[in-house]
């Protein structure tokens, strides 16, 4: 994500502003970084939530964020990959726009692939915290992973299910797992990578 840190910018400070840009460029741009004033500065800025529900209308997902500045940091918006798994909280987000119809064309056609590909469940175990079968067996031949697993937090063990199963191939998938199962074993967490503050 950080290769990406020279990419378009757009500087939004109302939900009105980043829909009418999300609905301008959302076909003809891959991505971009959506620009906010942090919330100590005290000016005009959308949430978190706001920014993410109007890209969800177009297709778009957010990314990774980073911090410009002592007053401005930024959020990374992309089209979503087909494949990608759908996560529950943005699920009742598209629920929401459909109710209140704001959902866009290019968000219903992205939900549509999911739903025909299989991305759209991709994640309901994982959102359920629920053990695949080929994790618990590697859980089980190691002396205190499956104890040291039960005790991440949720969003740990969220976080490791969702990097297994959104596995391109069995070899990977089976490195995955045996590298969650191994690194629970003297209780450290797989798929960790540090985040940037925003």
């Amino acid at each position: 994500m950080v290769a990406h840190r020279d990419r378009e910018r757009v500087h939004c400070e109302t939900i009105a502003q980043w829909r009418a840009w999300l609905d301008e460029h959302h076909e003809s741009t891959d991505g971009v970084w959506l620009v906010s004033w942090k919330t100590a500065t005290g000016k005009p800025r959308m949430s978190y939530e706001e920014s993410v529900v109007e890209a969800l209308a177009v297709g778009w997902v957010d990314s990774m964020g980073l911090t410009i500045d002592e007053e401005q940091s930024m959020l990374w918006f992309a089209r979503r990959k087909p494949t990608s798994g759908w996560s529950r909280p943005n699920k009742q987000r598209v629920e929401r726009l459909e109710a209140e119809g704001r959902m866009g064309p290019a968000g219903r056609r992205a939900i549509e692939v999911a739903k025909a590909n299989g991305a759209w469940t991709l994640l309901d175990d994982v959102e359920d915290l629920l053990v695949p079968g080929d994790l618990a067996v590697a859980l089980a031949a190691l002396p205190d992973a499956a104890a040291h697993w039960e005790a991440f937090p949720p969003s740990a063990r969220r976080a490791i299910l969702g990097w297994i199963v959104q596995a391109r191939t069995a070899p990977t998938r089976a490195r995955r797992v045996a590298e969650a199962a191994e690194k629970a074993a003297v209780g450290k967490r797989a798929n960790e990578w540090p985040r940037t503050s925003t």
